[in-house]
């Protein structure tokens, strides 16, 4: 399998399908491996699928969890903070074997050493990797860097990343929106195993389009996910209205 397209009524609907289709994932390789490891997305589009994978029939005991990213300078307090996020929906729900949060409050370079570390020593077995409004995929924005072998890489956001942040009420206005993350980078993204992508939406209608019916380019970063060996996009039928 290259790509697979699978279209749901609704992002609830979209939700239930992806994180049955992430458990499946996570069992076979805990029945494989007798572990597991998980790359979560975050943000608004998300939260259908995280609410759902949370009730999914799995050994949580065996699995390891990253996420992609983190705004620099932003505090774990902050509604917007993607570690706040992950810790509230996902790692308090369950008895982790371990979560690896990026911490955008410390010496940033320490932090992606240590990251980096922990990432490199086994493959994520299922990576949840949203599309953006300008396809970004992390906050690897356009032109995304394809050519770093980096694992983890500091970045500044242009401003349809951070409109967008404030467009899903994480921010009152642009001006509060951090302007450097941490990103998990294209290249450590692509090694996942397995990846899905939930994209529910109107506001994600374009550039769905843009990553179907484009050729593989930086200036559309989700458009690299069409060489991965195992990708599965999820659609809703206000983000494909477009196709």
């Amino acid at each position: 399998m290259i790509m697979e397209i699978i279209k749901a009524k609704n992002d609830t609907d979209l939700g239930n399908k992806a994180a049955k289709l992430a458990a499946d994932y996570l069992k076979q390789a805990i029945k494989e491996k007798d572990k597991a490891r998980l790359l979560l997305a975050t943000g608004a589009s998300q939260l259908t699928t995280i609410n759902e994978l949370v009730k999914q029939d799995v050994n949580w005991e065996k699995v390891e969890v990253f996420h992609l990213d983190e705004y620099i300078g932003i505090s774990k307090k902050h509604k917007a903070s993607f570690q706040r996020y992950i810790k509230e929906r996902f790692a308090d729900k369950l008895n982790l074997k371990k979560t690896h949060f990026i911490d955008g409050e410390g010496d940033v370079q320490e932090d992606i050493k240590k990251l980096t570390k922990e990432i490199s020593s086994s493959p994520i077995d299922v990576g949840l990797i949203g599309i953006g409004e300008n396809a970004h995929i992390a906050f690897n924005d356009p032109p995304a860097d394809f050519h770093t072998e980096d694992s983890f890489i500091r970045v500044n956001l242009d401003n349809t990343a951070r409109q967008q942040q404030v467009n899903e009420g994480w921010f009152d206005s642009i001006e509060e929106v951090p302007k450097e993350a941490i990103t998990m980078s294209v290249h450590q993204i692509m090694q996942c195993e397995n990846i899905i992508s939930c994209v529910p939406y109107k506001s994600k209608a374009q550039a769905v389009k843009n990553t179907i019916e484009s050729e593989i380019t930086n200036d559309i970063p989700a458009t690299i996910l069409k060489k991965h060996r195992s990708w599965s996009l999820f659609l809703d039928l206000d983000s494909s209205s477009l196709l």
